[in-house]
């Protein structure tokens, strides 16, 4: 079954249930990719709507920060409580002997070598990891072995 009518089942099964937040975050999930997909005029893939639910549970933790700081704990537990149904929709996290095995084999794949080899090497990386990893501490581990 593929992702979007993986999700659009869960939309279903919360109705039923009656589970309004669940159902909500279900919904923004679903417009999200619905309006990617009339700007793009294209059906999205797996890929595509794993990244849009990433982008998603990105902007629901930077609005728990701001929650936080403004001192309103109950809007950042809602936020929390959305993140959580988002994570249902991302595929498993790489662990860390994953993630070397992708950089180590990005590097060796990479005709060059030092700073220069940056954009070849995460181009590869991130096609291998995204969704599964953080990419910004992904992009430290390769800065690092890249400056050796």
């Amino acid at each position: 079954m593929r992702l979007k009518e993986r999700i659009q089942e869960d939309m279903k099964s919360a109705m039923r249930s009656r589970d309004q937040e669940r159902l909500l975050t279900i919904r923004m999930l679903l417009a999200a990719i619905k309006q990617k997909e009339v700007d793009e005029r294209l059906l999205l893939d797996d890929a595509a709507i794993v990244s849009i639910t990433d982008k998603l549970i990105k902007q629901r933790k930077d609005s728990i920060e701001a929650y936080q700081a403004a001192s309103r704990q109950d809007l950042a537990d809602k936020e929390q409580a959305e993140i959580l149904i988002l994570q249902a929709y991302m595929p498993r996290a790489a662990d860390a002997s994953e993630i070397e095995a992708v950089i180590e084999q990005a590097l060796l794949d990479a005709s060059e070598t030092g700073p220069a080899a940056m954009g070849k090497v995460m181009a590869q990386v991130k096609a291998a990891l995204a969704g599964r990893a953080d990419l910004s501490a992904v992009s430290q581990q390769v800065k690092l072995r890249l400056s050796r």
